[in-house]
């Protein structure tokens, strides 16, 4: 093989894709071009056991740095694309010089949405928890006593909740919606996931937004919410969503909307591009979605490697996620999207709960708090198209192992 290829994007998916190739046997030339100065790592304990302290961040690397060379793989880091030329096949970088493919592959990820400056969001103090750099700015501000306002309700915002009380800080919440996970969970994984927070004595105030946050000579120092309060702060921490990283797609002529736009086989409109992860709009049932997870990013880039390959198996998404917080797993199968019902079931031991979600009549998602079996039993009913008596459901008697025969 000679076919040249140029991933652009060093996280979960652009590893992932060019290993994948790797697994495959394929021998093309492959080089990775990523922002940060460090080898591609994994994400999620970079704002949990690394933020803590408990994780070193060479345990967080994908591979050592012999592997790149070893396998051919070509990286090069603190290095950026400005522009990609489909017509000649080129990628711009941000120092003029020039990548020449024959098949390029975007895995750009996403960025967190930042507060505007006219509300202080220019302030230092102000941070957003996402890379290596995030997190090492923030584990010198975590000291204890000192106060954090997180900006945002969602699952971002809990795990840091949960991480600064871990490390001593007071922590307050606010949440502009009706209540925490509006717009990714049911009221009753909510009602559960508040009252763990607030019996590690973190402040929720829902209903509440950012008026502006107030600084001291560059620094932020407090905030104005939308309630007419003020409070005092040391630091803040946004976590408000993140967007998808397709501006360079769209500038290139590349189809885009709300990501990527990509085929079943992780092509976009330009048949030489491929993208995969976070930053891509994939065909879902009737519609499109982006699925923001590690799993897909992975499973999404080893089929689009597959397809590269010489495959031509479409990507079939079994979305799943997690989250942890303090010794709480929240564990997430399916796509809870249009669900028009909800089941509460409780588990087999203390704290342990599983939320089912319905759209007409059919099972779509399942979130299982400390309850792997639950989790485990929803994940084989939607993979195998079983819908499950909700008889049985409601039964927290019943062995949910009925469920699968």
């Amino acid at each position: 093989m000679t076919d040249r290829l140029v991933i652009i994007g060093a996280g979960q998916a652009g590893f992932a894709l060019a290993a994948k190739l790797r697994a495959l046997k394929d021998t093309r030339p492959i080089t990775i071009v990523g922002a940060e100065d460090v080898l591609p790592y994994q994400r999620p304990p970079l704002t949990k056991k690394y933020l803590l302290g408990e994780m070193a961040f060479d345990r967080l690397l994908f591979r050592p740095e012999h592997w790149y060379p070893d396998n051919d793989v070509e990286i090069l880091l603190a290095t950026w694309a400005e522009q990609i030329k489909p017509d000649s096949k080129q990628v711009l970088l941000q120092d003029g010089s020039v990548l020449d493919y024959d098949t390029l592959a975007l895995t750009t990820g996403s960025s967190p949405r930042s507060l505007p400056a006219t509300i202080g969001g220019d302030l230092e103090g102000v941070y957003v928890a996402r890379d290596k750099r995030d997190a090492d700015c923030l584990a010198d501000e975590m000291r204890p006593g000192r106060r954090v306002l997180i900006i945002g309700g969602g699952y971002i915002g809990l795990e840091a909740a949960a991480v600064a009380r871990h490390r001593g800080l007071e922590v307050t919440v606010i949440e502009m919606a009706d209540r925490i996970l509006q717009r990714v969970a049911a009221k009753e994984t909510a009602d559960i996931m508040r009252v763990i927070h607030e019996a590690h004595d973190v402040v929720i105030r829902e209903k509440t937004g950012l008026k502006r946050l107030l600084g001291k000579d560059g620094h932020v120092v407090g905030a104005e919410l939308s309630d007419g309060s003020v409070i005092d702060i040391d630091f803040a921490i946004v976590g408000i969503g993140v967007a998808p990283n397709d501006q360079l797609a769209k500038d290139a002529g590349i189809e885009v909307g709300n990501g990527i736009i990509v085929d079943e086989f992780g092509r976009t409109s330009d048949p030489s591009i491929f993208a995969a992860g976070d930053c891509t709009s994939l065909p879902w049932q009737d519609g499109r979605i982006r699925l923001e997870s590690v799993q897909n990013a992975v499973d999404q880039a080893e089929a689009v490697a597959a397809v590269i390959a010489g495959g031509n198996a479409p990507y079939d998404p079994k979305p799943w996620f997690w989250s942890d917080q303090y010794d709480v797993k929240l564990q997430i199968a399916g796509f809870n999207l249009g669900y028009d019902e909800t089941l509460l079931r409780p588990g087999s031991r203390e704290g342990a709960h599983s939320i089912w979600y319905f759209k007409d009549g059919v099972l779509i998602a399942v979130d299982a708090i400390n309850d792997a079996k639950a989790y485990v039993t929803g994940k084989k009913l939607l993979e195998s198209g079983i819908n499950p008596d909700k008889a049985i459901l409601a039964d927290a008697c019943a062995d949910l192992k009925q469920l699968l025969s």
